[in-house]
């Protein structure tokens, strides 16, 4: 799930900046390391892809525990649906990342674009959100808990 988030992520940017990968890896280092991390070498670019999985996958432990949480809400307000969870859990991923972690990390802020927001959101939820919650979705339905 986050590799494809972070191939799918990797062709958007370039296709959008024409750089080469190693601009977002130091990017996402930046988070921590600030401004000198886009100047870094080697060293930056394993932190940044480092910090990527490591915040991925403390997005996937985070769903685990709530997933029977969020299917007993659905089931009781609308329709219980793995798809509708994972399309939800993707967008609140997105909306943590650049409404919480970016603004209090060392990142360089950026004005935002509305068009490559959207298309971040997209592929959030198509590389993470969704598969993630087909996972625990089949995970709990094996152990008769959803």
């Amino acid at each position: 799930m986050s590799v494809s988030h972070i191939v799918f992520a990797l062709i958007t940017y370039f296709i959008e900046t024409g750089r080469e990968p190693d601009t977002m890896f130091k990017y996402i280092a930046s988070g921590l390391f600030g401004t000198e991390a886009l100047s870094g070498g080697t060293l930056m670019i394993i932190w940044g892809i480092v910090f990527h999985f490591m915040i991925a996958f403390i997005f996937t432990l985070v769903l685990f525990p709530v997933y029977p949480l969020v299917t007993k809400w659905l089931k009781n307000k609308y329709i219980k649906n793995k798809y509708i969870t994972g399309i939800f859990y993707g967008l609140l991923i997105w909306t943590i990342m650049n409404c919480i972690v970016i603004p209090f990390s060392h990142t360089v802020k950026k004005a935002v674009r509305w068009t490559q927001a959207a298309i971040a959101a997209l592929i959030l939820v198509a590389t993470t959100g969704i598969p993630v919650a087909l996972i625990a979705h089949r995970y709990y339905a094996r152990n008769k808990t959803v």
